[in-house]
């Protein structure tokens, strides 16, 4: 049987609309990338890894930057990029993906495509700061083998592309896990009515976090398996957040935080050693690299009125739906020493369990 989404299952996540492909490439000039590595190395190693960008728009970043935010639920992760971010309020490179050991080396990817493409990045505007995120996704993947290299994080920058986005196994979410099941990429957006503007939020996620026990299956309740379940990492989660909204970097931090209750509603608690980060950028707004004026008039949502918690509730539900999209596209994954990673039997999207006449 082919992989679906879970909307084309008959499942409804919230009350909201999606927008056209239910995913971040909603918002206008977003485009994602993927450079997806998944074969059998030496000594019969697997490779199940790989790199996903995201931009949000299609220029030059460095020279337009977007406002931007971080949130941090559960920093027991290998993020880099966030404290300039959270300082300065802007993003000004593609937004990279991939597992903890691979950090340094999709970071120089990323910095030789920026020097590529700004010839004084390092020389006569200084340098340039740019966003990593990391799953570990050492249970399938051979990461010691440090198989990503930087033409691969290039490689996913030049394969960003608008439309419908690749979900399931493929990019950084090749060899990730989540819950019990195969997890990795996954996407959703949603879409709503602001007097006479109309914005969207979209989400995508890289998903390795939770054991089955921690599954909370959208028709009710807990998933209860005979048998034990293999104890596994806490693993982590990556979150990005993009909106056409007219938001600063305080209030992009404020839907950052919201992304906490989409992941929750799906089983999340982050665990001890869960690395449970968002990423918000708003494209509202281009923010120069070299202002030619000394002040930039900018205009942003009003925050006492219902807009703005209209916002956080469509985050909640896009980040919950990404989350569901990342497990039911992904395919049963064969990993390095002889582990396999099921993919969610449909099924038991619809059969909460009872015990003792209790819904549990």
């Amino acid at each position: 049987m082919n992989r679906v989404r879970i909307r084309d299952l008959g499942i409804s996540i919230g009350r909201y609309k999606t927008g056209q492909y239910n995913a971040i490439t909603d918002i206008s000039g977003v485009m994602v990338g993927h450079t997806t590595l998944s074969y059998k190395g030496a000594e019969n190693r697997m490779i199940q890894t790989g790199v996903t960008a995201i931009l949000p728009h299609s220029g030059s970043l460095f020279q337009e930057k977007v406002m931007g935010s971080s949130y941090v639920i559960n920093g027991f992760g290998k993020t880099v990029g966030t404290i300039q971010l959270q300082e300065l309020g802007v993003i000004e490179s593609p937004i990279l993906l991939t597992n903890t050991l691979s950090v340094p080396a999709v970071m120089e990817g990323t910095i030789r495509y920026l020097l590529d493409q700004n010839s004084q990045i390092g020389d006569t505007s200084g340098t340039v700061n740019v966003i990593v995120g990391e799953c570990n996704d050492g249970y399938l993947n051979d990461i010691r083998g440090l198989h990503v290299r930087p033409e691969h994080a290039y490689q996913a920058i030049q394969f960003a592309k608008s439309g419908k986005v690749e979900e399931g196994c493929v990019g950084a979410g090749t060899g990730m896990s989540c819950l019990g099941f195969k997890g990795g990429i996954g996407t959703s957006s949603r879409v709503a009515s602001f007097g006479e503007q109309s914005y969207t939020i979209g989400a995508l996620v890289v998903s390795n976090f939770g054991e089955e026990k921690d599954l909370r299956i959208p028709a009710g309740g807990r998933l209860h398996r005979a048998g034990e379940e293999e104890e596994m990492p806490d693993g982590s989660i990556m979150i990005i957040l993009a909106t056409d909204a007219p938001l600063n970097e305080r209030q992009l931090g404020r839907l950052a935080k919201r992304a906490t209750f989409g992941l929750s509603r799906t089983g999340s608690y982050a665990a001890h050693g869960s690395g449970d980060i968002v990423i918000a950028f708003s494209t509202a707004h281009r923010v120069p690299h070299e202002p030619d004026q000394g002040t930039i008039p900018y205009s942003f949502m009003r925050e006492d009125g219902k807009w703005i918690s209209q916002l956080f509730e469509m985050t909640v539900e896009a980040v919950e739906e990404a989350i569901w999209n990342s497990i039911c596209m992904a395919t049963t994954t064969e990993g390095n020493k002889g582990r396999v990673r099921e993919a969610i039997p449909y099924h038991i999207l619809f059969e909460p369990t009872c015990k003792g006449g209790m819904l549990t």
